[in-house]
């Protein structure tokens, strides 16, 4: 079998294997951060993490199919080991990039929902004789 497509399925199932375990990772340890971004609303905070997980899915296998093209001839075995290498990198630090997206826009919302919270509870009432 030719090295490139070796190479290419290599990198192929790498890739989407990493991308599963680690939606499945982000899916079960950010249902509680969803819970708190959504102020309880458990059903909501699920939902959110499935559309999340979703997203996440579609964005990096279309990564992945995208950089699937070698540009250069694979020779030999080091030159398939450093192209393969070389993707599953991209591959990795795109993944790294939406995780901390994510987390950053995420955040976003739970600091502004944290906010109006604070912003609903009546100031204290402080009396001039607690004062003295």
């Amino acid at each position: 079998m030719n090295l490139v497509v070796v190479t290419y399925a290599t990198y192929a199932v790498v890739s989407l294997a990493v991308t599963f375990w680690v939606a499945r990772v982000l899916h079960r340890t950010g249902a509680r951060f969803l819970v708190d971004v959504m102020n309880g609303d458990g059903d909501l905070a699920e939902a959110v993490n499935h559309l999340l997980v979703i997203g996440f899915w579609l964005v990096n296998a279309g990564f992945v199919a995208l950089a699937l093209r070698i540009s250069g001839p694979v020779v030999d075995a080091r030159a398939a080991i450093e192209d393969l290498a070389s993707k599953l990198g991209m591959v990795l630090l795109v993944l790294g990039g939406m995780h901390f997206a994510n987390l950053i826009a995420l955040n976003k919302i739970r600091r502004s929902r944290h906010m109006e919270q604070q912003d609903d509870v009546p100031p204290l009432q402080i009396d001039a004789a607690q004062l003295a």
